[in-house]
């Protein structure tokens, strides 16, 4: 049987460049850590890789979305609570004022007081996020969400629109609140018995009025719109403090996902490097040894295969 030279060494050849490639292979696996360098390499592997990876993005949106979620309602949490002390301070210089041993020039003082509170709160009302957005007008986040109306009474600018953003799959939460379901409005009666409503700042308005003017009765009807108005702010504050407690669940149920997902991740696309150093190791011995054949065979002529 005859052997051509050629055929011997071509055969050495693609042996030499297949440990090669194999060994190549392997140094990038160890370069980058990864047991897939592209998905070529491994297909169903590569597709599992991507479609992990692809959940764990989706994920971190989630947890994107309850941060920035978590900052607005902070700051509605911070706004509302000081319109509840003020509001309070409100209440305690009503009383005062209606007491039989303050006379009307101590009631003027008290009523600059309150005006100065009423705008506190109205500025407190008035609340921009960081980016400049007013959080308590509903969808119109760039006008203030109360002002002075044309006919000089005091009202709201926003709307009753809410904002849902998503937190997980199918899992949505308000990430807006009306200005007029917190600051709500309190309900008179006319001269015939009839109901009809006044809005926040326009009733404490009305307050500062009665105790600048010495108007008992308007000063004992204050006193209990009053407590009417807080409430409205206490419930809205409580809802805010709900809304937080959502938003912590779905984070701790999405971070408990995020780690299952990782360690499979890593199972599945991280390089063991003892396995690798010891693979590494056998092809370097392989690429040696295929070395020395082809170098020998180089050496060989036609003849030394002719039997």
């Amino acid at each position: 049987m005859k052997i051509s030279t050629a055929f011997l060494f071509d055969r050495a050849t693609n042996q030499m460049s297949t440990v090669q490639n194999r060994l190549a292979k392997s140094q990038a696996q160890m370069a980058q850590g990864k047991q897939v360098i592209a998905p070529s390499d491994a297909p169903d592997q590569a597709s599992s890789i991507a479609r992990m990876k692809g959940i764990l993005e989706k994920q971190q949106s989630y947890l994107d979305a309850i941060s920035s979620a978590r900052n607005r309602y902070q700051t509605e949490e911070t706004a509302l609570s000081n319109v509840t002390d003020a509001l309070t301070r409100l209440r305690e210089i009503t009383i005062q004022a209606a007491s039989d041993t303050l006379g009307p020039v101590d009631r003027q003082a008290l009523a600059l007081e309150m005006a100065g509170l009423r705008d506190q709160i109205m500025s407190l009302a008035n609340t921009q996020d960081e980016n400049g957005l007013y959080i308590f007008a509903g969808s119109r986040v760039k006008t203030p969400a109360f002002g002075v109306a044309e006919s000089g009474e005091f009202a709201y600018q926003g709307d009753q629109s809410t904002m849902q953003i998503l937190v997980g799959d199918q899992r949505m939460v308000q990430l807006n609140r009306s200005g007029a379901d917190a600051f709500t409005r309190v309900v008179r009666l006319d001269v015939e018995g009839n109901p009809y409503g006044v809005g926040f700042f326009q009733a404490i308005e009305d307050m500062v009025q009665a105790v600048k003017n010495s108007d008992r009765t308007g000063m004992d009807r204050s006193i209990g719109e009053l407590d009417n108005l807080q409430i409205g702010v206490s419930m809205a504050l409580a809802q805010v403090g709900t809304d937080m407690n959502v938003l912590d669940s779905q984070q701790v149920v999405l971070e408990e996902t995020n780690l299952r997902l990782k360690s499979t991740l890593s199972n599945v696309e991280d390089l063991d490097y003892a396995e690798a150093i010891t693979q590494m190791n056998k092809e370097m011995l392989a690429l040696e040894a295929a070395q020395s054949s082809f170098a020998k065979i180089s050496q060989l002529n036609l003849f030394n295969y002719i039997n």
